[in-house]
């Protein structure tokens, strides 16, 4: 790991002039992801941002009925919340199914949406990979492809992103909330992350030093009927070979709305 800056800030607006001002620094909440990849010199920043002291810690109930979940609420904390658990249970039990207790204590919910793929060529700068080095190609395609996707792929990529709480996410149309220089933002959630495409190097939709604020789950009465479930080689902790965020809701003997997000495939 090379010589890197370290700046902890406490206000969202200094956080975004920081980050400004230096182009190959990022924000870290957690950092159960990107020290990772700092070890193995897949991310080279000149300076960390620490924002996990941010005022962004709350889940808190919107006026219309949905939640506000801030950007640095833990996983742990958010698979607590009872309101979590009571009205999308399949958003806690999607938290709960990934990583370990420990790195659910770190991790954030704002670092969860912006962690990188665990494709292997990715991870080993040895290797040649389009989405850590454009243009030098996707030797997964023909080689080593196990738990790579099957749709939505394209010939530059075949990398699933690794989230448990995005699919669920995306299944309650979540709208992700952001600020930058130029003043506040949101995005839907289901234009969140970009399509593969030619250019798998960009990975979402968030405008260039953007920093994630909130997520904001709308009213969805249908999401208290749901459920996650997650298909992966060890039980106790792993990546998923593929997942899926269910909701239903049935009166009167009829279907009245249904809910479907899948995941790593």
């Amino acid at each position: 790991m090379r010589e890197f800056g370290y700046e902890r800030v406490y206000d969202v607006s200094g956080a975004v002039a920081l980050l400004g001002a230096d182009p190959d620094a990022r924000y870290l909440g957690g950092g159960t992801n990107l020290v990772d990849l700092m070890k193995t010199g897949v991310e080279r920043p000149a300076r960390l941002i620490d924002v996990r002291d941010l005022p962004l810690d709350q889940i808190e109930a919107t006026p219309d009925g949905g939640l506000r979940i801030g950007a640095t609420v833990t996983n742990s904390d958010l698979a607590a919340h009872p309101d979590v658990r009571s009205r999308y249970p399949a958003l806690a039990q999607a938290v709960l199914a990934g990583a370990s207790g420990q790195l659910r204590n770190m991790a954030t919910v704002g670092g969860n949406l912006l962690q990188r793929t665990r494709c292997g060529y990715f991870t080993d700068t040895a290797k040649p990979c389009n989405k850590r080095v454009p243009g030098s190609g996707c030797p997964a395609i023909e080689g080593e492809h196990h738990n790579h996707a099957i749709l939505g792929a394209s010939e530059h990529c075949v990398a699933t992103h690794p989230s448990d709480m995005g699919v669920a996410l995306t299944a309650f149309d979540a709208v992700v909330h952001y600020e930058t220089a130029d003043g506040p933002g949101e995005l839907p959630f289901a234009e969140f992350y970009l399509p593969v495409g030619d250019t798998p190097h960009l990975e979402t939709a968030l405008p260039p030093g953007a920093l994630i604020t909130g997520i904001t789950l709308p009213p969805a009465p249908v999401a208290a009927h749901s459920r996650y479930r997650k298909v992966r080689e060890r039980a106790s902790y792993a990546f998923a070979i593929g997942s899926i965020a269910a909701a239903l809701d049935v009166r009167d003997g009829a279907v009245q709305e249904v809910r479907l997000a899948f995941g790593a495939v």
